[in-house]
């Protein structure tokens, strides 16, 4: 058996046997500690009151559960220096060349996450988390040190679409502002997605084993390590996650994961079918621009009972593991059609 595929499959398995042991004395540490989910009751437009009453029995879970899967993966990295230094492995988790970049932007979006969320358990400030023009700044910080490693350290100034009879756009310096805009919109754009048990990891998990096997075809076999190590931290973390849920990620992890995944599909210039898994994200999205457009210019009337549409499905009289189970069916549908679609434009 090729040594690569049981590296890749060695350490997600550790992983998740990690993540599963760990959790429930995690959880036990969160609610000693108090560290519960708030539920909001503004929007941002106005006050969230349909919304509140339909999640405030999520009230006083648990949440910070991105520690099961951002530390379980950072642990995987250590562990893998060390079995490097031993000779166990050949090549550890840490490399210039393929995961600087991804494991970068984990940490750095991850530490804008962590005291965004310790802000609204703890209720501190006037709005209970940081204001939406400080994470914005932070992100475009963040955003622009990626862009200009891209451009400066590795001569990235063209975007590759991988669509038929379509070649390679050459755009030199606009690489570094679509650099930019493309991590700021996928780090948000998740959260939109959010609140309901399992509905973002479970499309999360489906978005990164997809990776796993793309960044495996391209030679990327560290990177498709730390894909395949990320898909099964999540799988552990969706074991206590299914409703009812006993603990939430919330914005820390949201923020860092799909970060990553949108700074995967540049580094593997898939960025343009990556649009084909992420259409649930985009109609969310889309959902909310409309609704808050059509709040401000047609006198405060709505389209949807809530935005974003998910939530509007449960206001409607869906059950939430329906909204779940559905849209994961339909993210599954897209990633085997992301795949193929890989396949047909290599």
């Amino acid at each position: 058996m090729d040594s690569n595929l049981v590296s890749i499959f060695g350490f997600g398995l550790a992983t998740f046997l990690v993540g599963f042991l760990v959790t429930p004395f995690y959880i036990r540490m969160l609610e000693k500690a108090k560290l519960w989910k708030q539920i909001r009751e503004n929007a941002t437009m106005g006050k969230a009151f349909e919304f509140f009453k339909l999640h405030a029995g999520k009230a006083w879970t648990p949440t910070m559960g991105w520690a099961m899967i951002l530390i379980t993966v950072f642990f995987m990295v250590l562990l893998s220096i060390i079995l490097q230094k031993f000779g166990f492995v050949n090549n550890s988790l840490l490399n210039q060349n393929e995961t600087y970049l991804s494991l970068f932007t984990l940490l750095t979006v991850w530490l804008l996450g962590g005291v965004d969320d310790y802000m609204n358990i703890k209720w501190i400030g006037k709005t209970k988390w940081l204001s939406a023009k400080f994470k914005m700044i932070w992100l475009i910080v963040f955003s622009a040190a990626g862009a200009w490693w891209f451009y400066d350290k590795l001569g990235w100034s063209e975007i590759l679409l991988k669509l038929p009879f379509i070649p390679g756009m050459e755009i030199g310096l606009l690489f570094i502002p679509l650099f930019i805009f493309i991590i700021i919109w996928a780090a948000n754009s998740v959260n939109i997605s959010d609140w309901l048990d399992g509905l973002a990891w479970g499309l999360l998990l489906f978005s990164y084993w997809v990776y796993g096997y793309i960044t495996f075809d391209k030679w990327l076999f560290l990177l498709s390590t730390l894909c395949v190590s990320i898909c099964w931290a999540l799988i552990a973390f969706l074991w206590f996650n299914i409703k009812p849920a006993k603990f939430y990620m919330w914005d820390v992890g949201s923020l860092a994961l799909w970060a990553n995944l949108w700074l995967m599909a540049l580094l593997t210039n898939t960025l343009a079918i990556l649009v084909i898994i992420w259409m649930i994200f985009i109609l969310e999205t889309l959902s909310v621009i409309l609704q808050l457009s059509s709040k401000k210019l047609r006198n405060w009337k709505k389209i949807f009972k809530i935005a974003p549409f998910h939530h509007h499905l449960e206001a409607v009289g869906w059950a939430e593991e329906t909204v779940v189970f559905r849209l994961w069916l339909v993210g599954m549908i897209l990633s085997v059609v992301w795949v193929i679609f890989y396949i047909i434009t290599k």
